[in-house]
């Protein structure tokens, strides 16, 4: 079994719960088999994800996911029960691209759809984030497509919604 994703701090605000996610990890990409998520409890069996995931796909910030809980006391996600009408998109400047490693370009190129974010490490520079179900979906894949296009970046949708395919 792989490790899990590094740790990234607590939300501020409500007291938040750790929820994981198990997953097999992709070839060719992170290493890792399960993810830790911040969450709200919304009920003894049900949270709110508090923030952008960088690897589990199907889930975004929002969403209300059912968890078990091991004996361990460990939050296990089960299902997504209800999503939040937000997207998930992952986004790695091309270190020898115009932006090189640069997360802050990134989050530069994409602040003015409003977009919520997280990186993922100084060494590995992946951009992670929220697309809310409010924005300029068309906008926002534009730019998607116009950074790929041009060696800014490479893109994945990891959680989209019928409105970002209609986009």
């Amino acid at each position: 079994m792989t490790s899990p994703a590094p740790e990234r701090g607590r939300p501020s605000g409500n007291p938040h719960i750790k929820v994981w996610f198990r997953f097999v990890p992709r070839e060719g990409w992170l290493p890792y088999d399960r993810e830790g998520l911040w969450a709200v409890a919304v009920s003894p069996d049900t949270a709110r994800i508090s923030n952008v995931p960088f690897i589990q796909e199907g889930v975004a910030e929002g969403d209300i996911v059912r968890f078990t809980t091991d004996p361990d006391g460990v939050r296990w996600a089960a299902e997504r029960v209800e999503p939040s009408g937000n997207c998930t998109v992952r986004v790695l400047p091309i270190p020898h691209g115009p932006l090189g490693r640069s997360a802050q370009a990134v989050h530069d190129r994409l602040a003015p759809f409003g977009l919520g974010g997280e990186v993922f490490s100084k060494e590995l520079p992946l951009v992670a984030f929220t697309v809310p179900a409010n924005a300029d979906l068309v906008a926002v894949k534009a730019t998607l497509l116009r950074g790929q296009a041009e060696g800014w970046w490479h893109f994945e949708a990891g959680c989209v919604t019928d409105n970002w395919g209609a986009a």
